[in-house]
């Protein structure tokens, strides 16, 4: 059974037709230029947009799942996330226990894990962005959530913490888990189980990292030339 299934799902002037599958235990990325439908398609599969044709998760049609029940099998991390009230570092980590009856399982272990001791009792609303992220992404996994959704979870990390929640991905996939990221570096690909390439709001390529990710389409698609070695050798044209 698959952790994921996506069947025409499309949303009007957004997103057009995307066929997916993708097993449990996987490591995906999601890249395509900007405005090109990646965070659009990671808020449709986490039910957050209404869409045309059918998501299922482990099996099941995403709307036959009550709302409580979807909080414990998918998690979503948004790029950003402005926070009007000063909730503690702790209390939002903790946000992610609700729907398993809002204990504390775990919260401590992952405040210690994304380097957020420090930061545990101050307000949310007085971090920088990348604190704020590594906050969001510890309460994703405070979830133990099966199905991972990830938008752009690096952009506002430092290289150090970037590689800290790249090994963290990368353990979820390992322990049986699903995530799917949506990123810009495309030199970490090679830390991927596969990539979808979105541009202009289609899916376009689908499959192991190093198939998808050829000189030609990185030409089509981003407009560069490119040299594909280990690191990923990039020529603006």
């Amino acid at each position: 059974m698959n952790a994921l299934d996506l069947k025409n799902v499309a949303i009007p002037g957004r997103l057009e037709d995307v066929n997916l599958s993708l097993p449990r235990g996987r490591l995906l990325g999601l890249i395509g230029p900007n405005g090109s439908g990646k965070s659009t398609l990671l808020q449709a599969i986490g039910g957050l947009l209404t869409h045309e044709g059918e998501i299922r998760w482990f099996g099941r049609i995403l709307p036959s799942i009550p709302m409580m029940e979807r909080g414990r099998l998918a998690t979503w991390v948004p790029q950003e996330t402005q926070f009007s009230f000063g909730f503690t570092v702790r209390s939002v980590i903790a946000q992610g226990r609700y729907a398993h009856g809002d204990d504390d399982r775990g919260i401590d272990a992952l405040i210690e894990r994304f380097d957020l001791a420090e930061l545990a009792d101050r307000p949310v609303n007085r971090l920088s962005g990348g604190e704020r992220m590594r906050v969001l992404l510890a309460r994703a996994l405070a979830t133990e959530a099966s199905l991972q959704l990830w938008d752009e979870p690096l952009g506002p990390l430092d290289v150090r913490h970037a590689l800290d929640v790249l090994t963290m991905a990368r353990e979820q996939a390992d322990a049986g888990h699903t995530v799917v990221l949506s990123l810009h570096d495309l030199r970490i690909a090679d830390r991927l189980d596969a990539i979808a390439v979105l541009n202009k709001r289609r899916l376009c390529a689908l499959g192991p990292t190093d198939e998808v990710l050829t000189p030609e389409l990185l030409l089509e698609v981003f407009g560069v030339k490119a040299h594909i070695t280990p690191g990923l050798v990039l020529e603006i044209p």
